[in-house]
Order: C-alpha cells, then structure tokens, then sequence
C-alpha cells in the first residue's frame, strides 16, 4: 500500500487529523503522522484561511467514529458492513446480518439533509434479493457547527427508511438526477410540517413508489415488468406472508 508522512500543526482541533486520515484510507493510502503541534492563535488563522472543510462528509464520519468507539467502550458488539456503498453501516447482531441493521447519517441542521440514502440502481437490485434490508433502522444526526469549530448535535432521530424519503415533482421517489441520469436516493425534510412533499406513511407505499421510479428511469425501464414480481417472492420467501403493494396511481395523490 502506498505510504503517506504527514505532520500535524492542528493537534487539538476534534476531527481535522481523523478526516485526512479517512480521506487517505479511502483513496488506498496508508497514512501515518510523524510529527504533531498543538494548535496556535496563528495556526487557527492560517486555517480559517486556507483550509475548507466539507462538513458533510467529514462530520459524518467522525460521528461514526465516535458511535464506533462508544460501542467498543461500552461493550456493545457490532460488525461493520464492508460494502460502503449499500446500507446499512452497522450490524447490530454479527450472528444475524438479517436483522438489527443501523444505518448513520448525519446533516447541517442550519440546512436540509442533503446526505445520499443510496444507489438507486444497486438498491432496487438489492431489496428484491435482501427485502430485510428494507427494514434497516437510520440513526439520524442534526447538528450545527460553532465558530470555534465544536459540532453540536441539535436533533436525533431513529427512522425506517420511507419515513425519511418522498415523492417529487418530476420522479415518484425523491433522487439526485444528472442529464436524466438517476443516481441518489435522496431524503426529504421528514422532520418538517410545511414540507410540500411528506415522507411515505409505510413501507407498502414506497415499495410502489420504488416500482413506479423502476418503470420511469430509462435505465431500468426494461426490467419494470418483472421487478415487484421477483420483489414479492423474495419477500414472501424470507417472511412467510405476500406484501400487498398498491398501485402508484392508487395511492399518488396521498403524496403529491
């Protein structure tokens, strides 16, 4: 693996070492810092600066780390899922990966959530093999950033995941899209009474918003036809019981 030095001039400061080290890990690196300094007046001026941080990615890493060392100290087991791009980050239950799956997100409470929920494409794909993954719980992190550069967690929140998505005005499941191009799951703002656009009531609900955005998105139109067919077997088969999907039409104007 390739080998990063680096020196720490910004010791004391809660997560700037931790998200470079992160950073490296994620491109392949291994990082390792041979020299550290408290941080100076001078030092966080110079920061102010020179240095931006994108809050997003790396506040919500250093709470994962965080809830990852809490759980160790606490004697909580958990296993940490491998694949970083599917739900969920935690196995609760490293007996059982079928169920007690904690995903962790967090936001800029000044802003809206604007964290990715997943790959749409990998996702549909991956419900109708694993439909338990429907059923991963997402611990939610509101927080604010101080002047000084301390995060404040405002909110918490423990919510399935069609309690935090939506409809919208052009897809029937609220997305990151790129010259017609579907992307991202994104989330909506669940927490909020004047959002136009409210999260789905249950998991019914979305599952045909899901199959709807599966018909819409060229990408994935082909295999519309089949798609809730093989969601239901698969779901039948690990719970013993047929999920009554509604129609998108039925049920579209509850949401929109």
């Amino acid at each position: 693996m390739n080998r990063i030095r680096f020196i720490d001039l910004f010791a004391g400061i809660g997560g700037i070492r931790k998200g470079f080290e992160l950073a490296a890990e994620e491109l392949g690196y291994f990082s390792e810092c041979v020299f550290a300094s408290e941080i100076k007046p001078s030092a966080i001026s110079i920061l102010k600066q020179n240095i931006t941080v994108k809050q997003r990615d790396v506040v919500g890493n250093i709470i994962q780390e965080w809830l990852r060392g809490w759980s160790d100290h606490n004697n909580v087991e958990y296993a940490v899922n491998d694949n970083t791009q599917m739900p969920p980050d935690f196995f609760l239950n490293p007996n059982d990966t079928e169920s007690d799956l904690l995903e962790v997100k967090a936001f800029n409470r000044c802003a809206g959530p604007g964290f990715d929920i997943a790959d749409f494409r990998m996702y549909e794909e991956e419900i109708t093999e694993k439909p338990y993954m429907l059923f991963t719980d997402h611990l939610i992190f509101g927080y604010e950033m101080t002047e000084d550069g301390k995060v404040l967690i405002r909110d918490l929140w423990l919510k399935k995941v069609w309690e935090i998505v939506s409809s919208s005005e052009d897809w029937p499941l609220k997305l990151q899209v790129k010259a017609n191009v579907v992307h991202k799951i994104r989330p909506c703002m669940f927490y909020s009474e004047k959002s136009r656009y409210k999260p789905f009531e249950k998991v019914e609900d979305y599952i045909s918003e899901i199959e709807q955005t599966v018909w819409q998105n060229p990408k994935t139109k082909e295999e519309s036809g089949t798609w809730l067919k093989r969601f239901k077997e698969s779901y039948a088969k690990q719970y013993g019981m047929e999920m009554q999907v509604p129609r998108w039409q039925d049920i579209e104007k509850n949401y929109r």
